[in-house]
């Protein structure tokens, strides 16, 4: 691909979401607009489980009031209920069992925010109900179970949205674009790290998974590389513990690729300042792309890009340069639209069945777990 096919600087940055990338279905919006004088009920969903470690952003749904009605919550766990009452964000929901919530008259969609080890049985049940779902990141310890659910929700043409967090961020979009435009050539290497720094309580809740700080945190990376890199030909993961407590905090996964193209993902629980220094790099043959951190401000929606090109391109000159974003914002915000705007028919899912499949399948390899459990 030439320079006079890229995009110009300008048009880059907006154009540079993924959603965007989504085939965007003009006449259907028009005709639901038109036969709704311009306006949209809002779609009513409900959360099942407040246990995954990213239940909070029901905060950010419950926001959207042009786009969703929160009807409900449930929580089967008696002491799991009770903490999560006493929490602002579900002030003044309805608590019903989740036998109750999926009988709801006219719900659409449903919000799945179980313990990250076991939310298939709870997410199929939703599927088989007829809901549409969110399903929160890890998709589980069961690849079976995982494509049941998936190709149950094909059938039904249920939408799935999993819940990685880094795929409406503003830096990685531009960076998915930019490979996908082949701003920087042909990628052969990509480096990606998510790191934090914890202790006992953290840790502890840590022990509990086979796959470690890998099988919580790498699944946002790996999605990433799936979505620039496609289908590794083999991973080969690396699960250590620096400390005594047998806690696997730290680890590496490489991805092979043919053509001599690598990926490594690094996760780790013991780095200091981990949260500031999560970063992507990405680099091709006519130049590279970092993003450090991929967060700004804590987990705003936003890093702090620096593209390096070895000649003008695309828009772009020769050498190192900062690459503005938009402004912070919540790093939920755009998911949750996102998931209003495939339900209403405004967009195709950007990230296919076969997509997230590929990624779960990927991230247990990486975790060194069983892929026929």
């Amino acid at each position: 691909m030439d320079d006079a096919t890229l995009v110009s600087r300008r048009s880059f940055l907006t154009s540079s979401g993924v959603a965007a990338a989504g085939t965007v279905l003009s006449s259907r919006m028009a005709v639901a607009q038109a036969e709704t004088g311009g306006t949209r009920k809002p779609i009513k969903i409900a959360q099942i489980g407040t246990a995954n470690q990213h239940a909070y952003k029901i905060g950010t749904l419950r926001k959207l009031t042009d786009l969703f009605e929160v009807v409900a919550v449930a929580e089967d766990d008696p002491k799991l209920r009770a903490a999560a009452q006493k929490k602002s964000i579900y002030k003044g929901l309805n608590w019903l069992s989740s036998d109750e919530l999926l009988a709801i008259p006219g719900l659409q969609a449903v919000a799945v925010e179980l313990e990250e080890t076991a939310p298939i049985p709870t997410a199929l049940r939703c599927i088989r109900a007829g809901k549409h779902i969110h399903l929160d990141k890890p998709c589980g310890e069961s690849l079976p179970q995982f494509k049941q659910l998936l190709d149950e929700a094909q059938a039904k043409a249920l939408t799935v949205q999993v819940g990685y967090m880094y795929r409406n961020n503003p830096a990685v979009q531009f960076c998915i674009k930019a490979v996908r435009d082949g701003l920087i050539g042909n990628v052969f290497d990509l480096d990606a790290a998510m790191g934090r720094y914890d202790g006992t309580g953290y840790r502890n809740l840590i022990k509990r998974y086979q796959g470690g700080i890998a099988y919580i945190l790498a699944c946002h990376l790996i999605d990433i590389v799936v979505t620039l890199m496609g289908e590794p030909q083999s991973i080969h993961p690396f699960l250590r513990h620096t400390r005594q407590d047998g806690v696997l905090d730290n680890s590496l996964a490489v991805f092979e690729y043919s053509r001599d193209r690598l990926a490594t993902i690094r996760t780790s629980i013991t780095e200091a300042e981990g949260f500031r220094r999560r970063r992507l790099k990405v680099v091709g043959d006519k130049g590279s792309i970092i993003i450090q951190p991929i967060e700004s401000k804590g987990n705003m929606s936003g890093g702090v890009l620096q593209l390096a090109l070895a000649e003008d391109r695309g828009g772009f000159k020769k050498g190192v340069q900062t690459v503005d974003m938009p402004p912070l914002k919540d790093r939920y915000e755009d998911q949750w639209r996102e998931f209003a705007a495939i339900l209403n028919g405004e967009m195709v899912n950007p990230y296919t069945y076969e997509h997230d499949y590929l990624v779960h399948k990927s991230h247990l390899l990486a975790c060194g777990m069983p892929l026929d459990r």
